[in-house]
């Protein structure tokens, strides 16, 4: 009886440890994730080729930033990528606390090959900021999705959704018609320290985490240009 009692301590004991080394690895990657994020966004507000998607930032209802989401990989099978997502609060003009995703589509490409390190959507309409709150959808077919403009002279555009993409500072056509956005509620609960969904990091706010602030500062930045 003895033994046996001391098996199950041991075996709870490692159980513990690798639960809590997977939560606390998680809450790692979910921070580095918001601070490549932040660096993403620095990026795309200097650029002076993004005078188009530094104006559309003030209208749009969300952001989701993607710091590495395209690879090789892409063009001969599906994969996908991490990002985090914060919303614009029209009536306060503050940036919210992030909500993580994932994307990803076996057609997920670039449409000139090569790489992209970095991938930003705007969500631009109510519709989209009500998909966010979904489990997942589907771009191009629960949403519109358009390819936003870079350079002087851009022309009018409407969309659910605009997507960019750089690589090693160039500007791509990325394909993301049929690419899959899920939540990605491992990383809100390691990052939040409890299970909330996006409806509670969005819209009700109910949790907050002081290391979000850079980035919330980054976008307010773009925002009050």
């Amino acid at each position: 009886m003895i033994r046996k009692g001391l098996t199950t301590i041991v075996f709870l004991s490692i159980f513990y440890v690798l639960v809590s080394g997977a939560y606390g690895s998680e809450q790692v990657e979910a921070e580095n994730l918001v601070d490549n994020a932040t660096t993403v966004v620095k990026g795309f507000a200097s650029d002076p080729d993004l005078k188009w998607f530094q104006d559309q930032v003030k209208k749009a209802k969300a952001v989701l930033v993607i710091p590495q989401s395209i690879k090789g990989a892409f063009f001969v099978g599906g994969s996908g990528g991490s990002g985090a997502l914060v919303a614009h609060d029209a009536a306060t003009g503050d940036w919210g606390n992030p909500a993580f995703y994932t994307i990803g589509s076996v057609s997920f490409g670039l449409q000139f090959g090569g790489e992209a390190s970095e991938v930003v959507l705007l969500i631009m309409t109510e519709r989209g900021m009500e998909k966010l709150l979904t489990s997942s959808f589907k771009l191009g077919a629960d949403l519109t999705l358009a390819a936003g403009p870079v350079g002087g002279g851009a022309a009018a555009q409407t969309a659910d959704v605009f997507s960019y993409a750089r690589s090693k500072g160039a500007f791509a056509g990325v394909a993301l018609n049929g690419a899959v956005v899920k939540t990605k509620d491992k990383f809100n609960e390691a990052y939040y320290g409890s299970k909330v969904s996006p409806t509670d990091i969005l819209i009700r706010k109910n949790v907050s985490n002081p290391h979000a602030d850079p980035l919330r500062k980054e976008m307010a930045a773009v925002t009050s240009k």
